[in-house]
């Protein structure tokens, strides 16, 4: 079917299509705005090393994937990278590049390394013939449509909906003038002649551009790159259909659009086509990495052998805790929880705390007051399985709904074509107090609780019981109950932030926490679960209550749901409450010593001001990931570094919930660390920018000025205090308190899982009673020698 607009054997073409679906699949997704979940940058290269993948990127997109080297040799310099930490990963580098030994390795870290440089497109190469900024004429086409095509409500005009990205496109390129403007004669009638598939689209373009099997896969990756977040919202697209068991072509579609313009740009440019082949031959090459690369993972691994070495010295055995507890309080696993736990904590030596994924184990799509859609609060990696729902009765529902339809129209009327010129000659200065009082920080209305949710159609009493019982053995969480057990949500508040949802809770996929926790307190006081629970082997103390909370991760403070009347727990809720208040203060003055220009007096005004770009550093430092009893980690300063989730091995029967937690939140965690990781070190692709000039774009992402291409990933203001990296970019170190054959088992069930670890993207340590004693090695190996378990100390 392809030869209707190529002369290329179909062997070929399928090569190249496979090319096309290699390199799309090479893109990470990015969620948009308003479910911001952290994601992998390198989830396209997770079969691969640093020193490969670093290869690949660089080619692709002129990028390194490890910090400056005179960083890591000034730690070398400074004592925090010793000999033992260089050694160590040296030897373990399976490179046949990497230095030959210390000596080499410590003499090549003082040479800088050279910077890398993608091969050049088509459009920089006619760039560099013509004098006209091409790539800049792409971006700023390409992006006005965008924009627009893929809006989710943003927008007054949108184009018309039902097709396809690539037909989407040439209906409107035919249209646009503007790279004709810019020199490019005949554009529109090229777009107009294009096949009509993007799939004859990519093989004719790769024809004329004499493309072969062997260059297609990184030349195509290195166009997708070219468009910035785009290819990343499509990648999205393509996950969300994935997930439901379906496909989405948009990112090939993406593909063809790029290719256009090249052939085009080729075609007009004719003497750039000796420079055009000689980058084809480039792309051919084996992607293998440089000396340079080499050193580079091997100086990245030397930092993360230091920082588990002082990880390593903290983790010296359980603390001692003993009878009933005062109060328990069931937390995120999120790093920014362990420092508020650590300060309850030192409220009472009964107080205990548990570590577990935000969204409490309950797969819910939730239905909000005042519509119909659903929102996402389980982890992006799985399908809700219930649905709640927020709405009340049909007249509070109706008056929700005449509310928010009010408040569109009243929005639309300000931004229309016409009507907002008279907007604001008519009532802007009735504004005068409101911008007044937003600047002075009067106008943030906090984080109000919402209606108490419910879960849509009910629950049998058997499916309450069993739903119950699973997510208390996932805590660990069976016997030894306290008489008040909170469970803590958390979420941000935050004014005039687009990425506000990238502060809430990832294992919620970017809302907060209040309604997984409100649903599972519900669950756990219903009679009807309580009486299932002993067929199921679990009982729950009769004087136990449940009390959902939300942890304000920029305040520190926590509110409880009284959804629940229960007189008889008055004292206990206002003890409960008044340690909080005291671990909150304690918690606001340890955060504010790393915020610029804050105090642990000031953190509540942040909140509320609407030009803080940063209101909390959210996962900025995270580099750690422990799951043991809270006994191995109680007492310890953690700084706010670590994911504590709480596991105990012996009361898991079968190795249901390592497996679980290996598979899940390992794997969300390992996304928002890389993530973190990529937004530092090659802010350029997988950074969202400067805050200061974001625009919001199609209530996807933000474009930096007033258009052109998406920027994913977070800001530079997030991991960047204006002089130095806030974040220390560290792949995530997952120490595990459970018995190495168990693991073993785990990853060899679990391919990707085990890429993570067997290229390096995570490291793994065995602990036992709280120490370490064994590092995993590729290949379902493990080291219990003294290197590993003293982890050269």
């Amino acid at each position: 079917m392809f030869l209707k607009h190529t002369q290329i054997a179909p062997s070929l073409a399928s090569q190249l299509l496979h090319a096309a679906e290699a390199a799309a699949r090479a893109i990470p997704p990015a969620f948009p705005l308003d479910a911001t979940v952290a994601v992998n940058p390198f989830l396209g290269q997770t079969h691969e090393d640093l020193a490969q993948a670093s290869a690949r990127l660089a080619r692709v997109a002129g990028i390194s994937l490890t910090r400056p080297r005179a960083e890591l040799a000034a730690k070398v310099a400074a004592g925090e990278i010793t000999d033992d930490d260089l050694a160590a990963a040296l030897i373990a580098s399976p490179s046949p590049v990497k230095p030959q030994d210390l000596a080499w390795l410590k003499t090549r870290m003082q040479t800088p390394a050279p910077a890398p440089r993608a091969l050049p497109t088509v459009a920089e190469l006619a760039a560099r013939a013509t004098g006209t900024d091409w790539h800049a004429v792409i971006d700023r086409s390409f992006g006005l449509w965008a924009a627009g095509y893929f809006d989710r409500g943003q927008a007054l005009w949108t184009p018309r909906p039902g097709h396809g990205a690539f037909a989407a496109w040439r209906e409107w390129a035919t249209h646009d003038l503007t790279p004709e403007i810019a020199g490019l004669t005949g554009f529109c009638a090229h777009v107009a002649e294009a096949p009509d598939t993007a799939e004859r689209a990519v093989l004719r373009a790769a024809e004329r551009l004499g493309l072969t099997a062997e260059a297609a896969e990184t030349a195509f990756h290195r166009l997708l790159v070219d468009l910035g977040g785009w290819p990343m919202h499509a990648r999205w697209l393509l996950w969300q259909a994935e997930l439901k068991g379906g496909t989405d072509a948009t990112l090939t579609d993406l593909l063809a659009i790029r290719l256009v313009w090249e052939e085009a740009l080729l075609a007009h440019v004719p003497s750039i086509g000796e420079g055009w082949q000689a980058t084809v031959l480039a792309h051919a090459q084996p992607l293998l990495p440089t000396p340079d690369q080499a050193v580079d993972a091997v100086l990245q691994e030397a930092a993360e052998r230091a920082h588990q070495r002082k990880l390593a010295a903290l983790l010296t055995g359980p603390a001692t805790l003993s009878g009933r507890p005062a109060l328990q309080a069931a937390f995120c696993i999120d790093v920014r929880s362990e420092v508020l736990r650590r300060a309850l904590e030192s409220q009472h030596d009964r107080v205990e705390t548990i570590g577990f994924a935000g969204f409490f184990g309950l797969p819910v799509a939730h239905r909000p007051a005042g519509t119909d859609e659903v929102q996402a609060h389980l982890p992006a990696l799985l399908n809700p399985a219930l649905v709640s729902t927020s709405h009340g009765s049909d007249a509070d529902e109706t008056a929700t709904r005449i509310k928010a339809r009010a408040k569109r129209a009243w929005g639309r009327f300000r931004q229309a074509a016409v009507s907002s010129f008279a907007f604001v000659e008519a009532a802007g200065p009735a504004y005068g107090g409101k911008l007044v009082r937003d600047a002075l920080g009067l106008g943030g209305a906090g984080m109000a609780p919402g209606p108490m949710p419910q879960i849509e159609g009910g629950l049998s009493a058997e499916a309450k019981a069993q739903m119950a019982a699973a997510v208390l053995r996932a805590m660990s969480l069976t016997q030894g109950h306290a008489r008040l057990v909170l469970l803590v949500g958390h979420g941000a508040q935050v004014t005039n932030n687009p990425h506000e949802s990238a502060y809430h809770c990832g294992a919620c996929c970017g809302q907060t926490g209040e309604v997984s926790a409100r649903l599972l307190a519900q669950l756990l006081n219903d009679p009807e679960t309580r009486a299932g629970l002993p067929a199921l082997g679990l009982t729950l103390p009769e004087d136990t209550l449940f009390v959902a909370g939300l942890h304000d991760t920029v305040t520190d403070k926590v509110t409880l749901y009284r959804d629940n009347p229960a007189p008889g727990h008055a004292a206990d809720l206002a003890q409960a409450e008044a340690w909080l208040a005291a671990a909150g203060t304690l918690a606001r003055a340890e955060r504010a010593l790393r915020l610029p220009g804050a105090t642990g007096d000031t953190l509540v005004q942040r909140a509320a001001d609407w030009a803080e770009v940063r209101p909390e550093w959210g996962l900025a430092g995270c580099a750690a990931f422990i799951a043991a009893p809270r006994s191995a980690t109680a007492g310890r300063d953690l700084q706010g570094r670590a994911f504590l989730h709480s596991y105990d091995w012996p009361a898991d029967k079968g190795f249901g919930t390592l497996e679980l937690i290996l598979t899940a939140p390992v794997v969300v965690a390992s996304w928002i660390s890389l993530q973190y990781y990529g937004s530092t070190v090659a802010p350029e692709l997988f950074g969202g920018g400067n805050k200061l000039i974001h625009n919001v774009v199609g209530g996807i992402g933000v474009v930096e000025g007033n258009g052109g291409l998406l920027r994913p990933g977070l800001p530079i203001q997030t991991v960047h205090d204006g002089q130095s990296q806030a974040h220390d970019p560290l792949r995530l170190s997952v120490m595990v308190e459970a018995p190495v054959e168990a693991m073993t088992e785990i990853l060899r069930k679990h391919e990707g899982v085990r890429q993570l670890f067997d290229n390096g993207w995570l490291h793994l340590f065995a602990l036992k009673d709280g120490c370490v004693a064994a590092r995993y090695l590729p290949g379902l190996r493990w080291d219990t020698g003294q290197a590993a378990t003293g982890l050269a100390a």
